[in-house]
């Protein structure tokens, strides 16, 4: 599909969890327009939990995002980026490649990061900075994870001794993915002094001109009224 004459999609995010960010990354790597709506996590008409939000995504979490040249509304960023893969990247610029083991491996590490990585860290953040109490027991247990899949990552990339997580020689939707969870290990009070290759990653991928256009694009969102 030809991106000239579009209008322009709607991405509803927030400015501090990683979600959204994965699907702006991908936006801007596809070189389609797009606004953001930035809203809050209350149950008001600016809250992810109120009706005006819940009409979009039932869950009430973003990203979600609304595609009016097609009409198709999509969340949960892993559906939000298959979308726009299938939809607009029509020349295979940020997929796998089209044998059934690039396949595999493309849904296998954004699985990995979805179900897995993504999850620990998630808790990581909750236990650290969040919960009520003060439970020592309990982040340890999630670091521990977290350090694991963090291991799993580092011993990908360096496997196939490439610049990306997945063997080639350019970024693919995989990346960007991870991009923005991997900005918040040390956050989740994680460190990557252990895993030099994911840090020079890491390094690599956020120097990105997508990557930095994206974080732009969603800290002059428009907040929800």
């Amino acid at each position: 599909m030809s991106t000239n004459s579009l209008r322009p999609l709607v991405l509803h995010a927030h400015s501090t969890g990683p979600n959204p960010y994965k699907v702006a990354i991908v936006l801007e790597a596809l070189n389609l327009a797009y606004t953001v709506k930035l809203w809050d996590f209350s149950s008001t008409s600016a809250g992810v939990k109120g009706r005006e939000f819940t009409s979009i995504n039932p869950n009430g979490r973003v990203p979600a995002l609304e595609d009016p040249n097609t009409g198709v509304t999509s969340w949960e960023s892993l559906a939000c980026i298959n979308y726009l893969l299938r939809v607009y990247d029509s020349g295979n610029k940020l997929g796998p490649k089209e044998d059934e083991q690039s396949r595999a491996d493309f849904d296998a590490w954004t699985s990995f990061l979805v179900s897995t990585l993504g999850p620990m860290m998630g808790q990581c953040n909750w236990f650290k900075h969040y919960h009520s109490e003060k439970n020592e027991d309990a982040y340890k247990r999630y670091e521990a994870q977290a350090y694991r899949c963090l291991g799993v990552l580092e011993a990908q990339v360096k496997g196939h001794g490439g610049e990306w997580i997945l063997k080639g020689d350019k970024a693919s939707a995989v990346d960007y993915h991870f991009e923005p969870w991997m900005k918040q290990v040390e956050f989740a009070g994680l460190s990557l002094d252990e895993y030099p290759t994911l840090k020079a990653w890491r390094e690599r991928v956020q120097g990105s001109a997508e990557v930095v256009r994206a974080y732009k694009a969603i800290g002059e969102g428009e907040h929800a009224k």
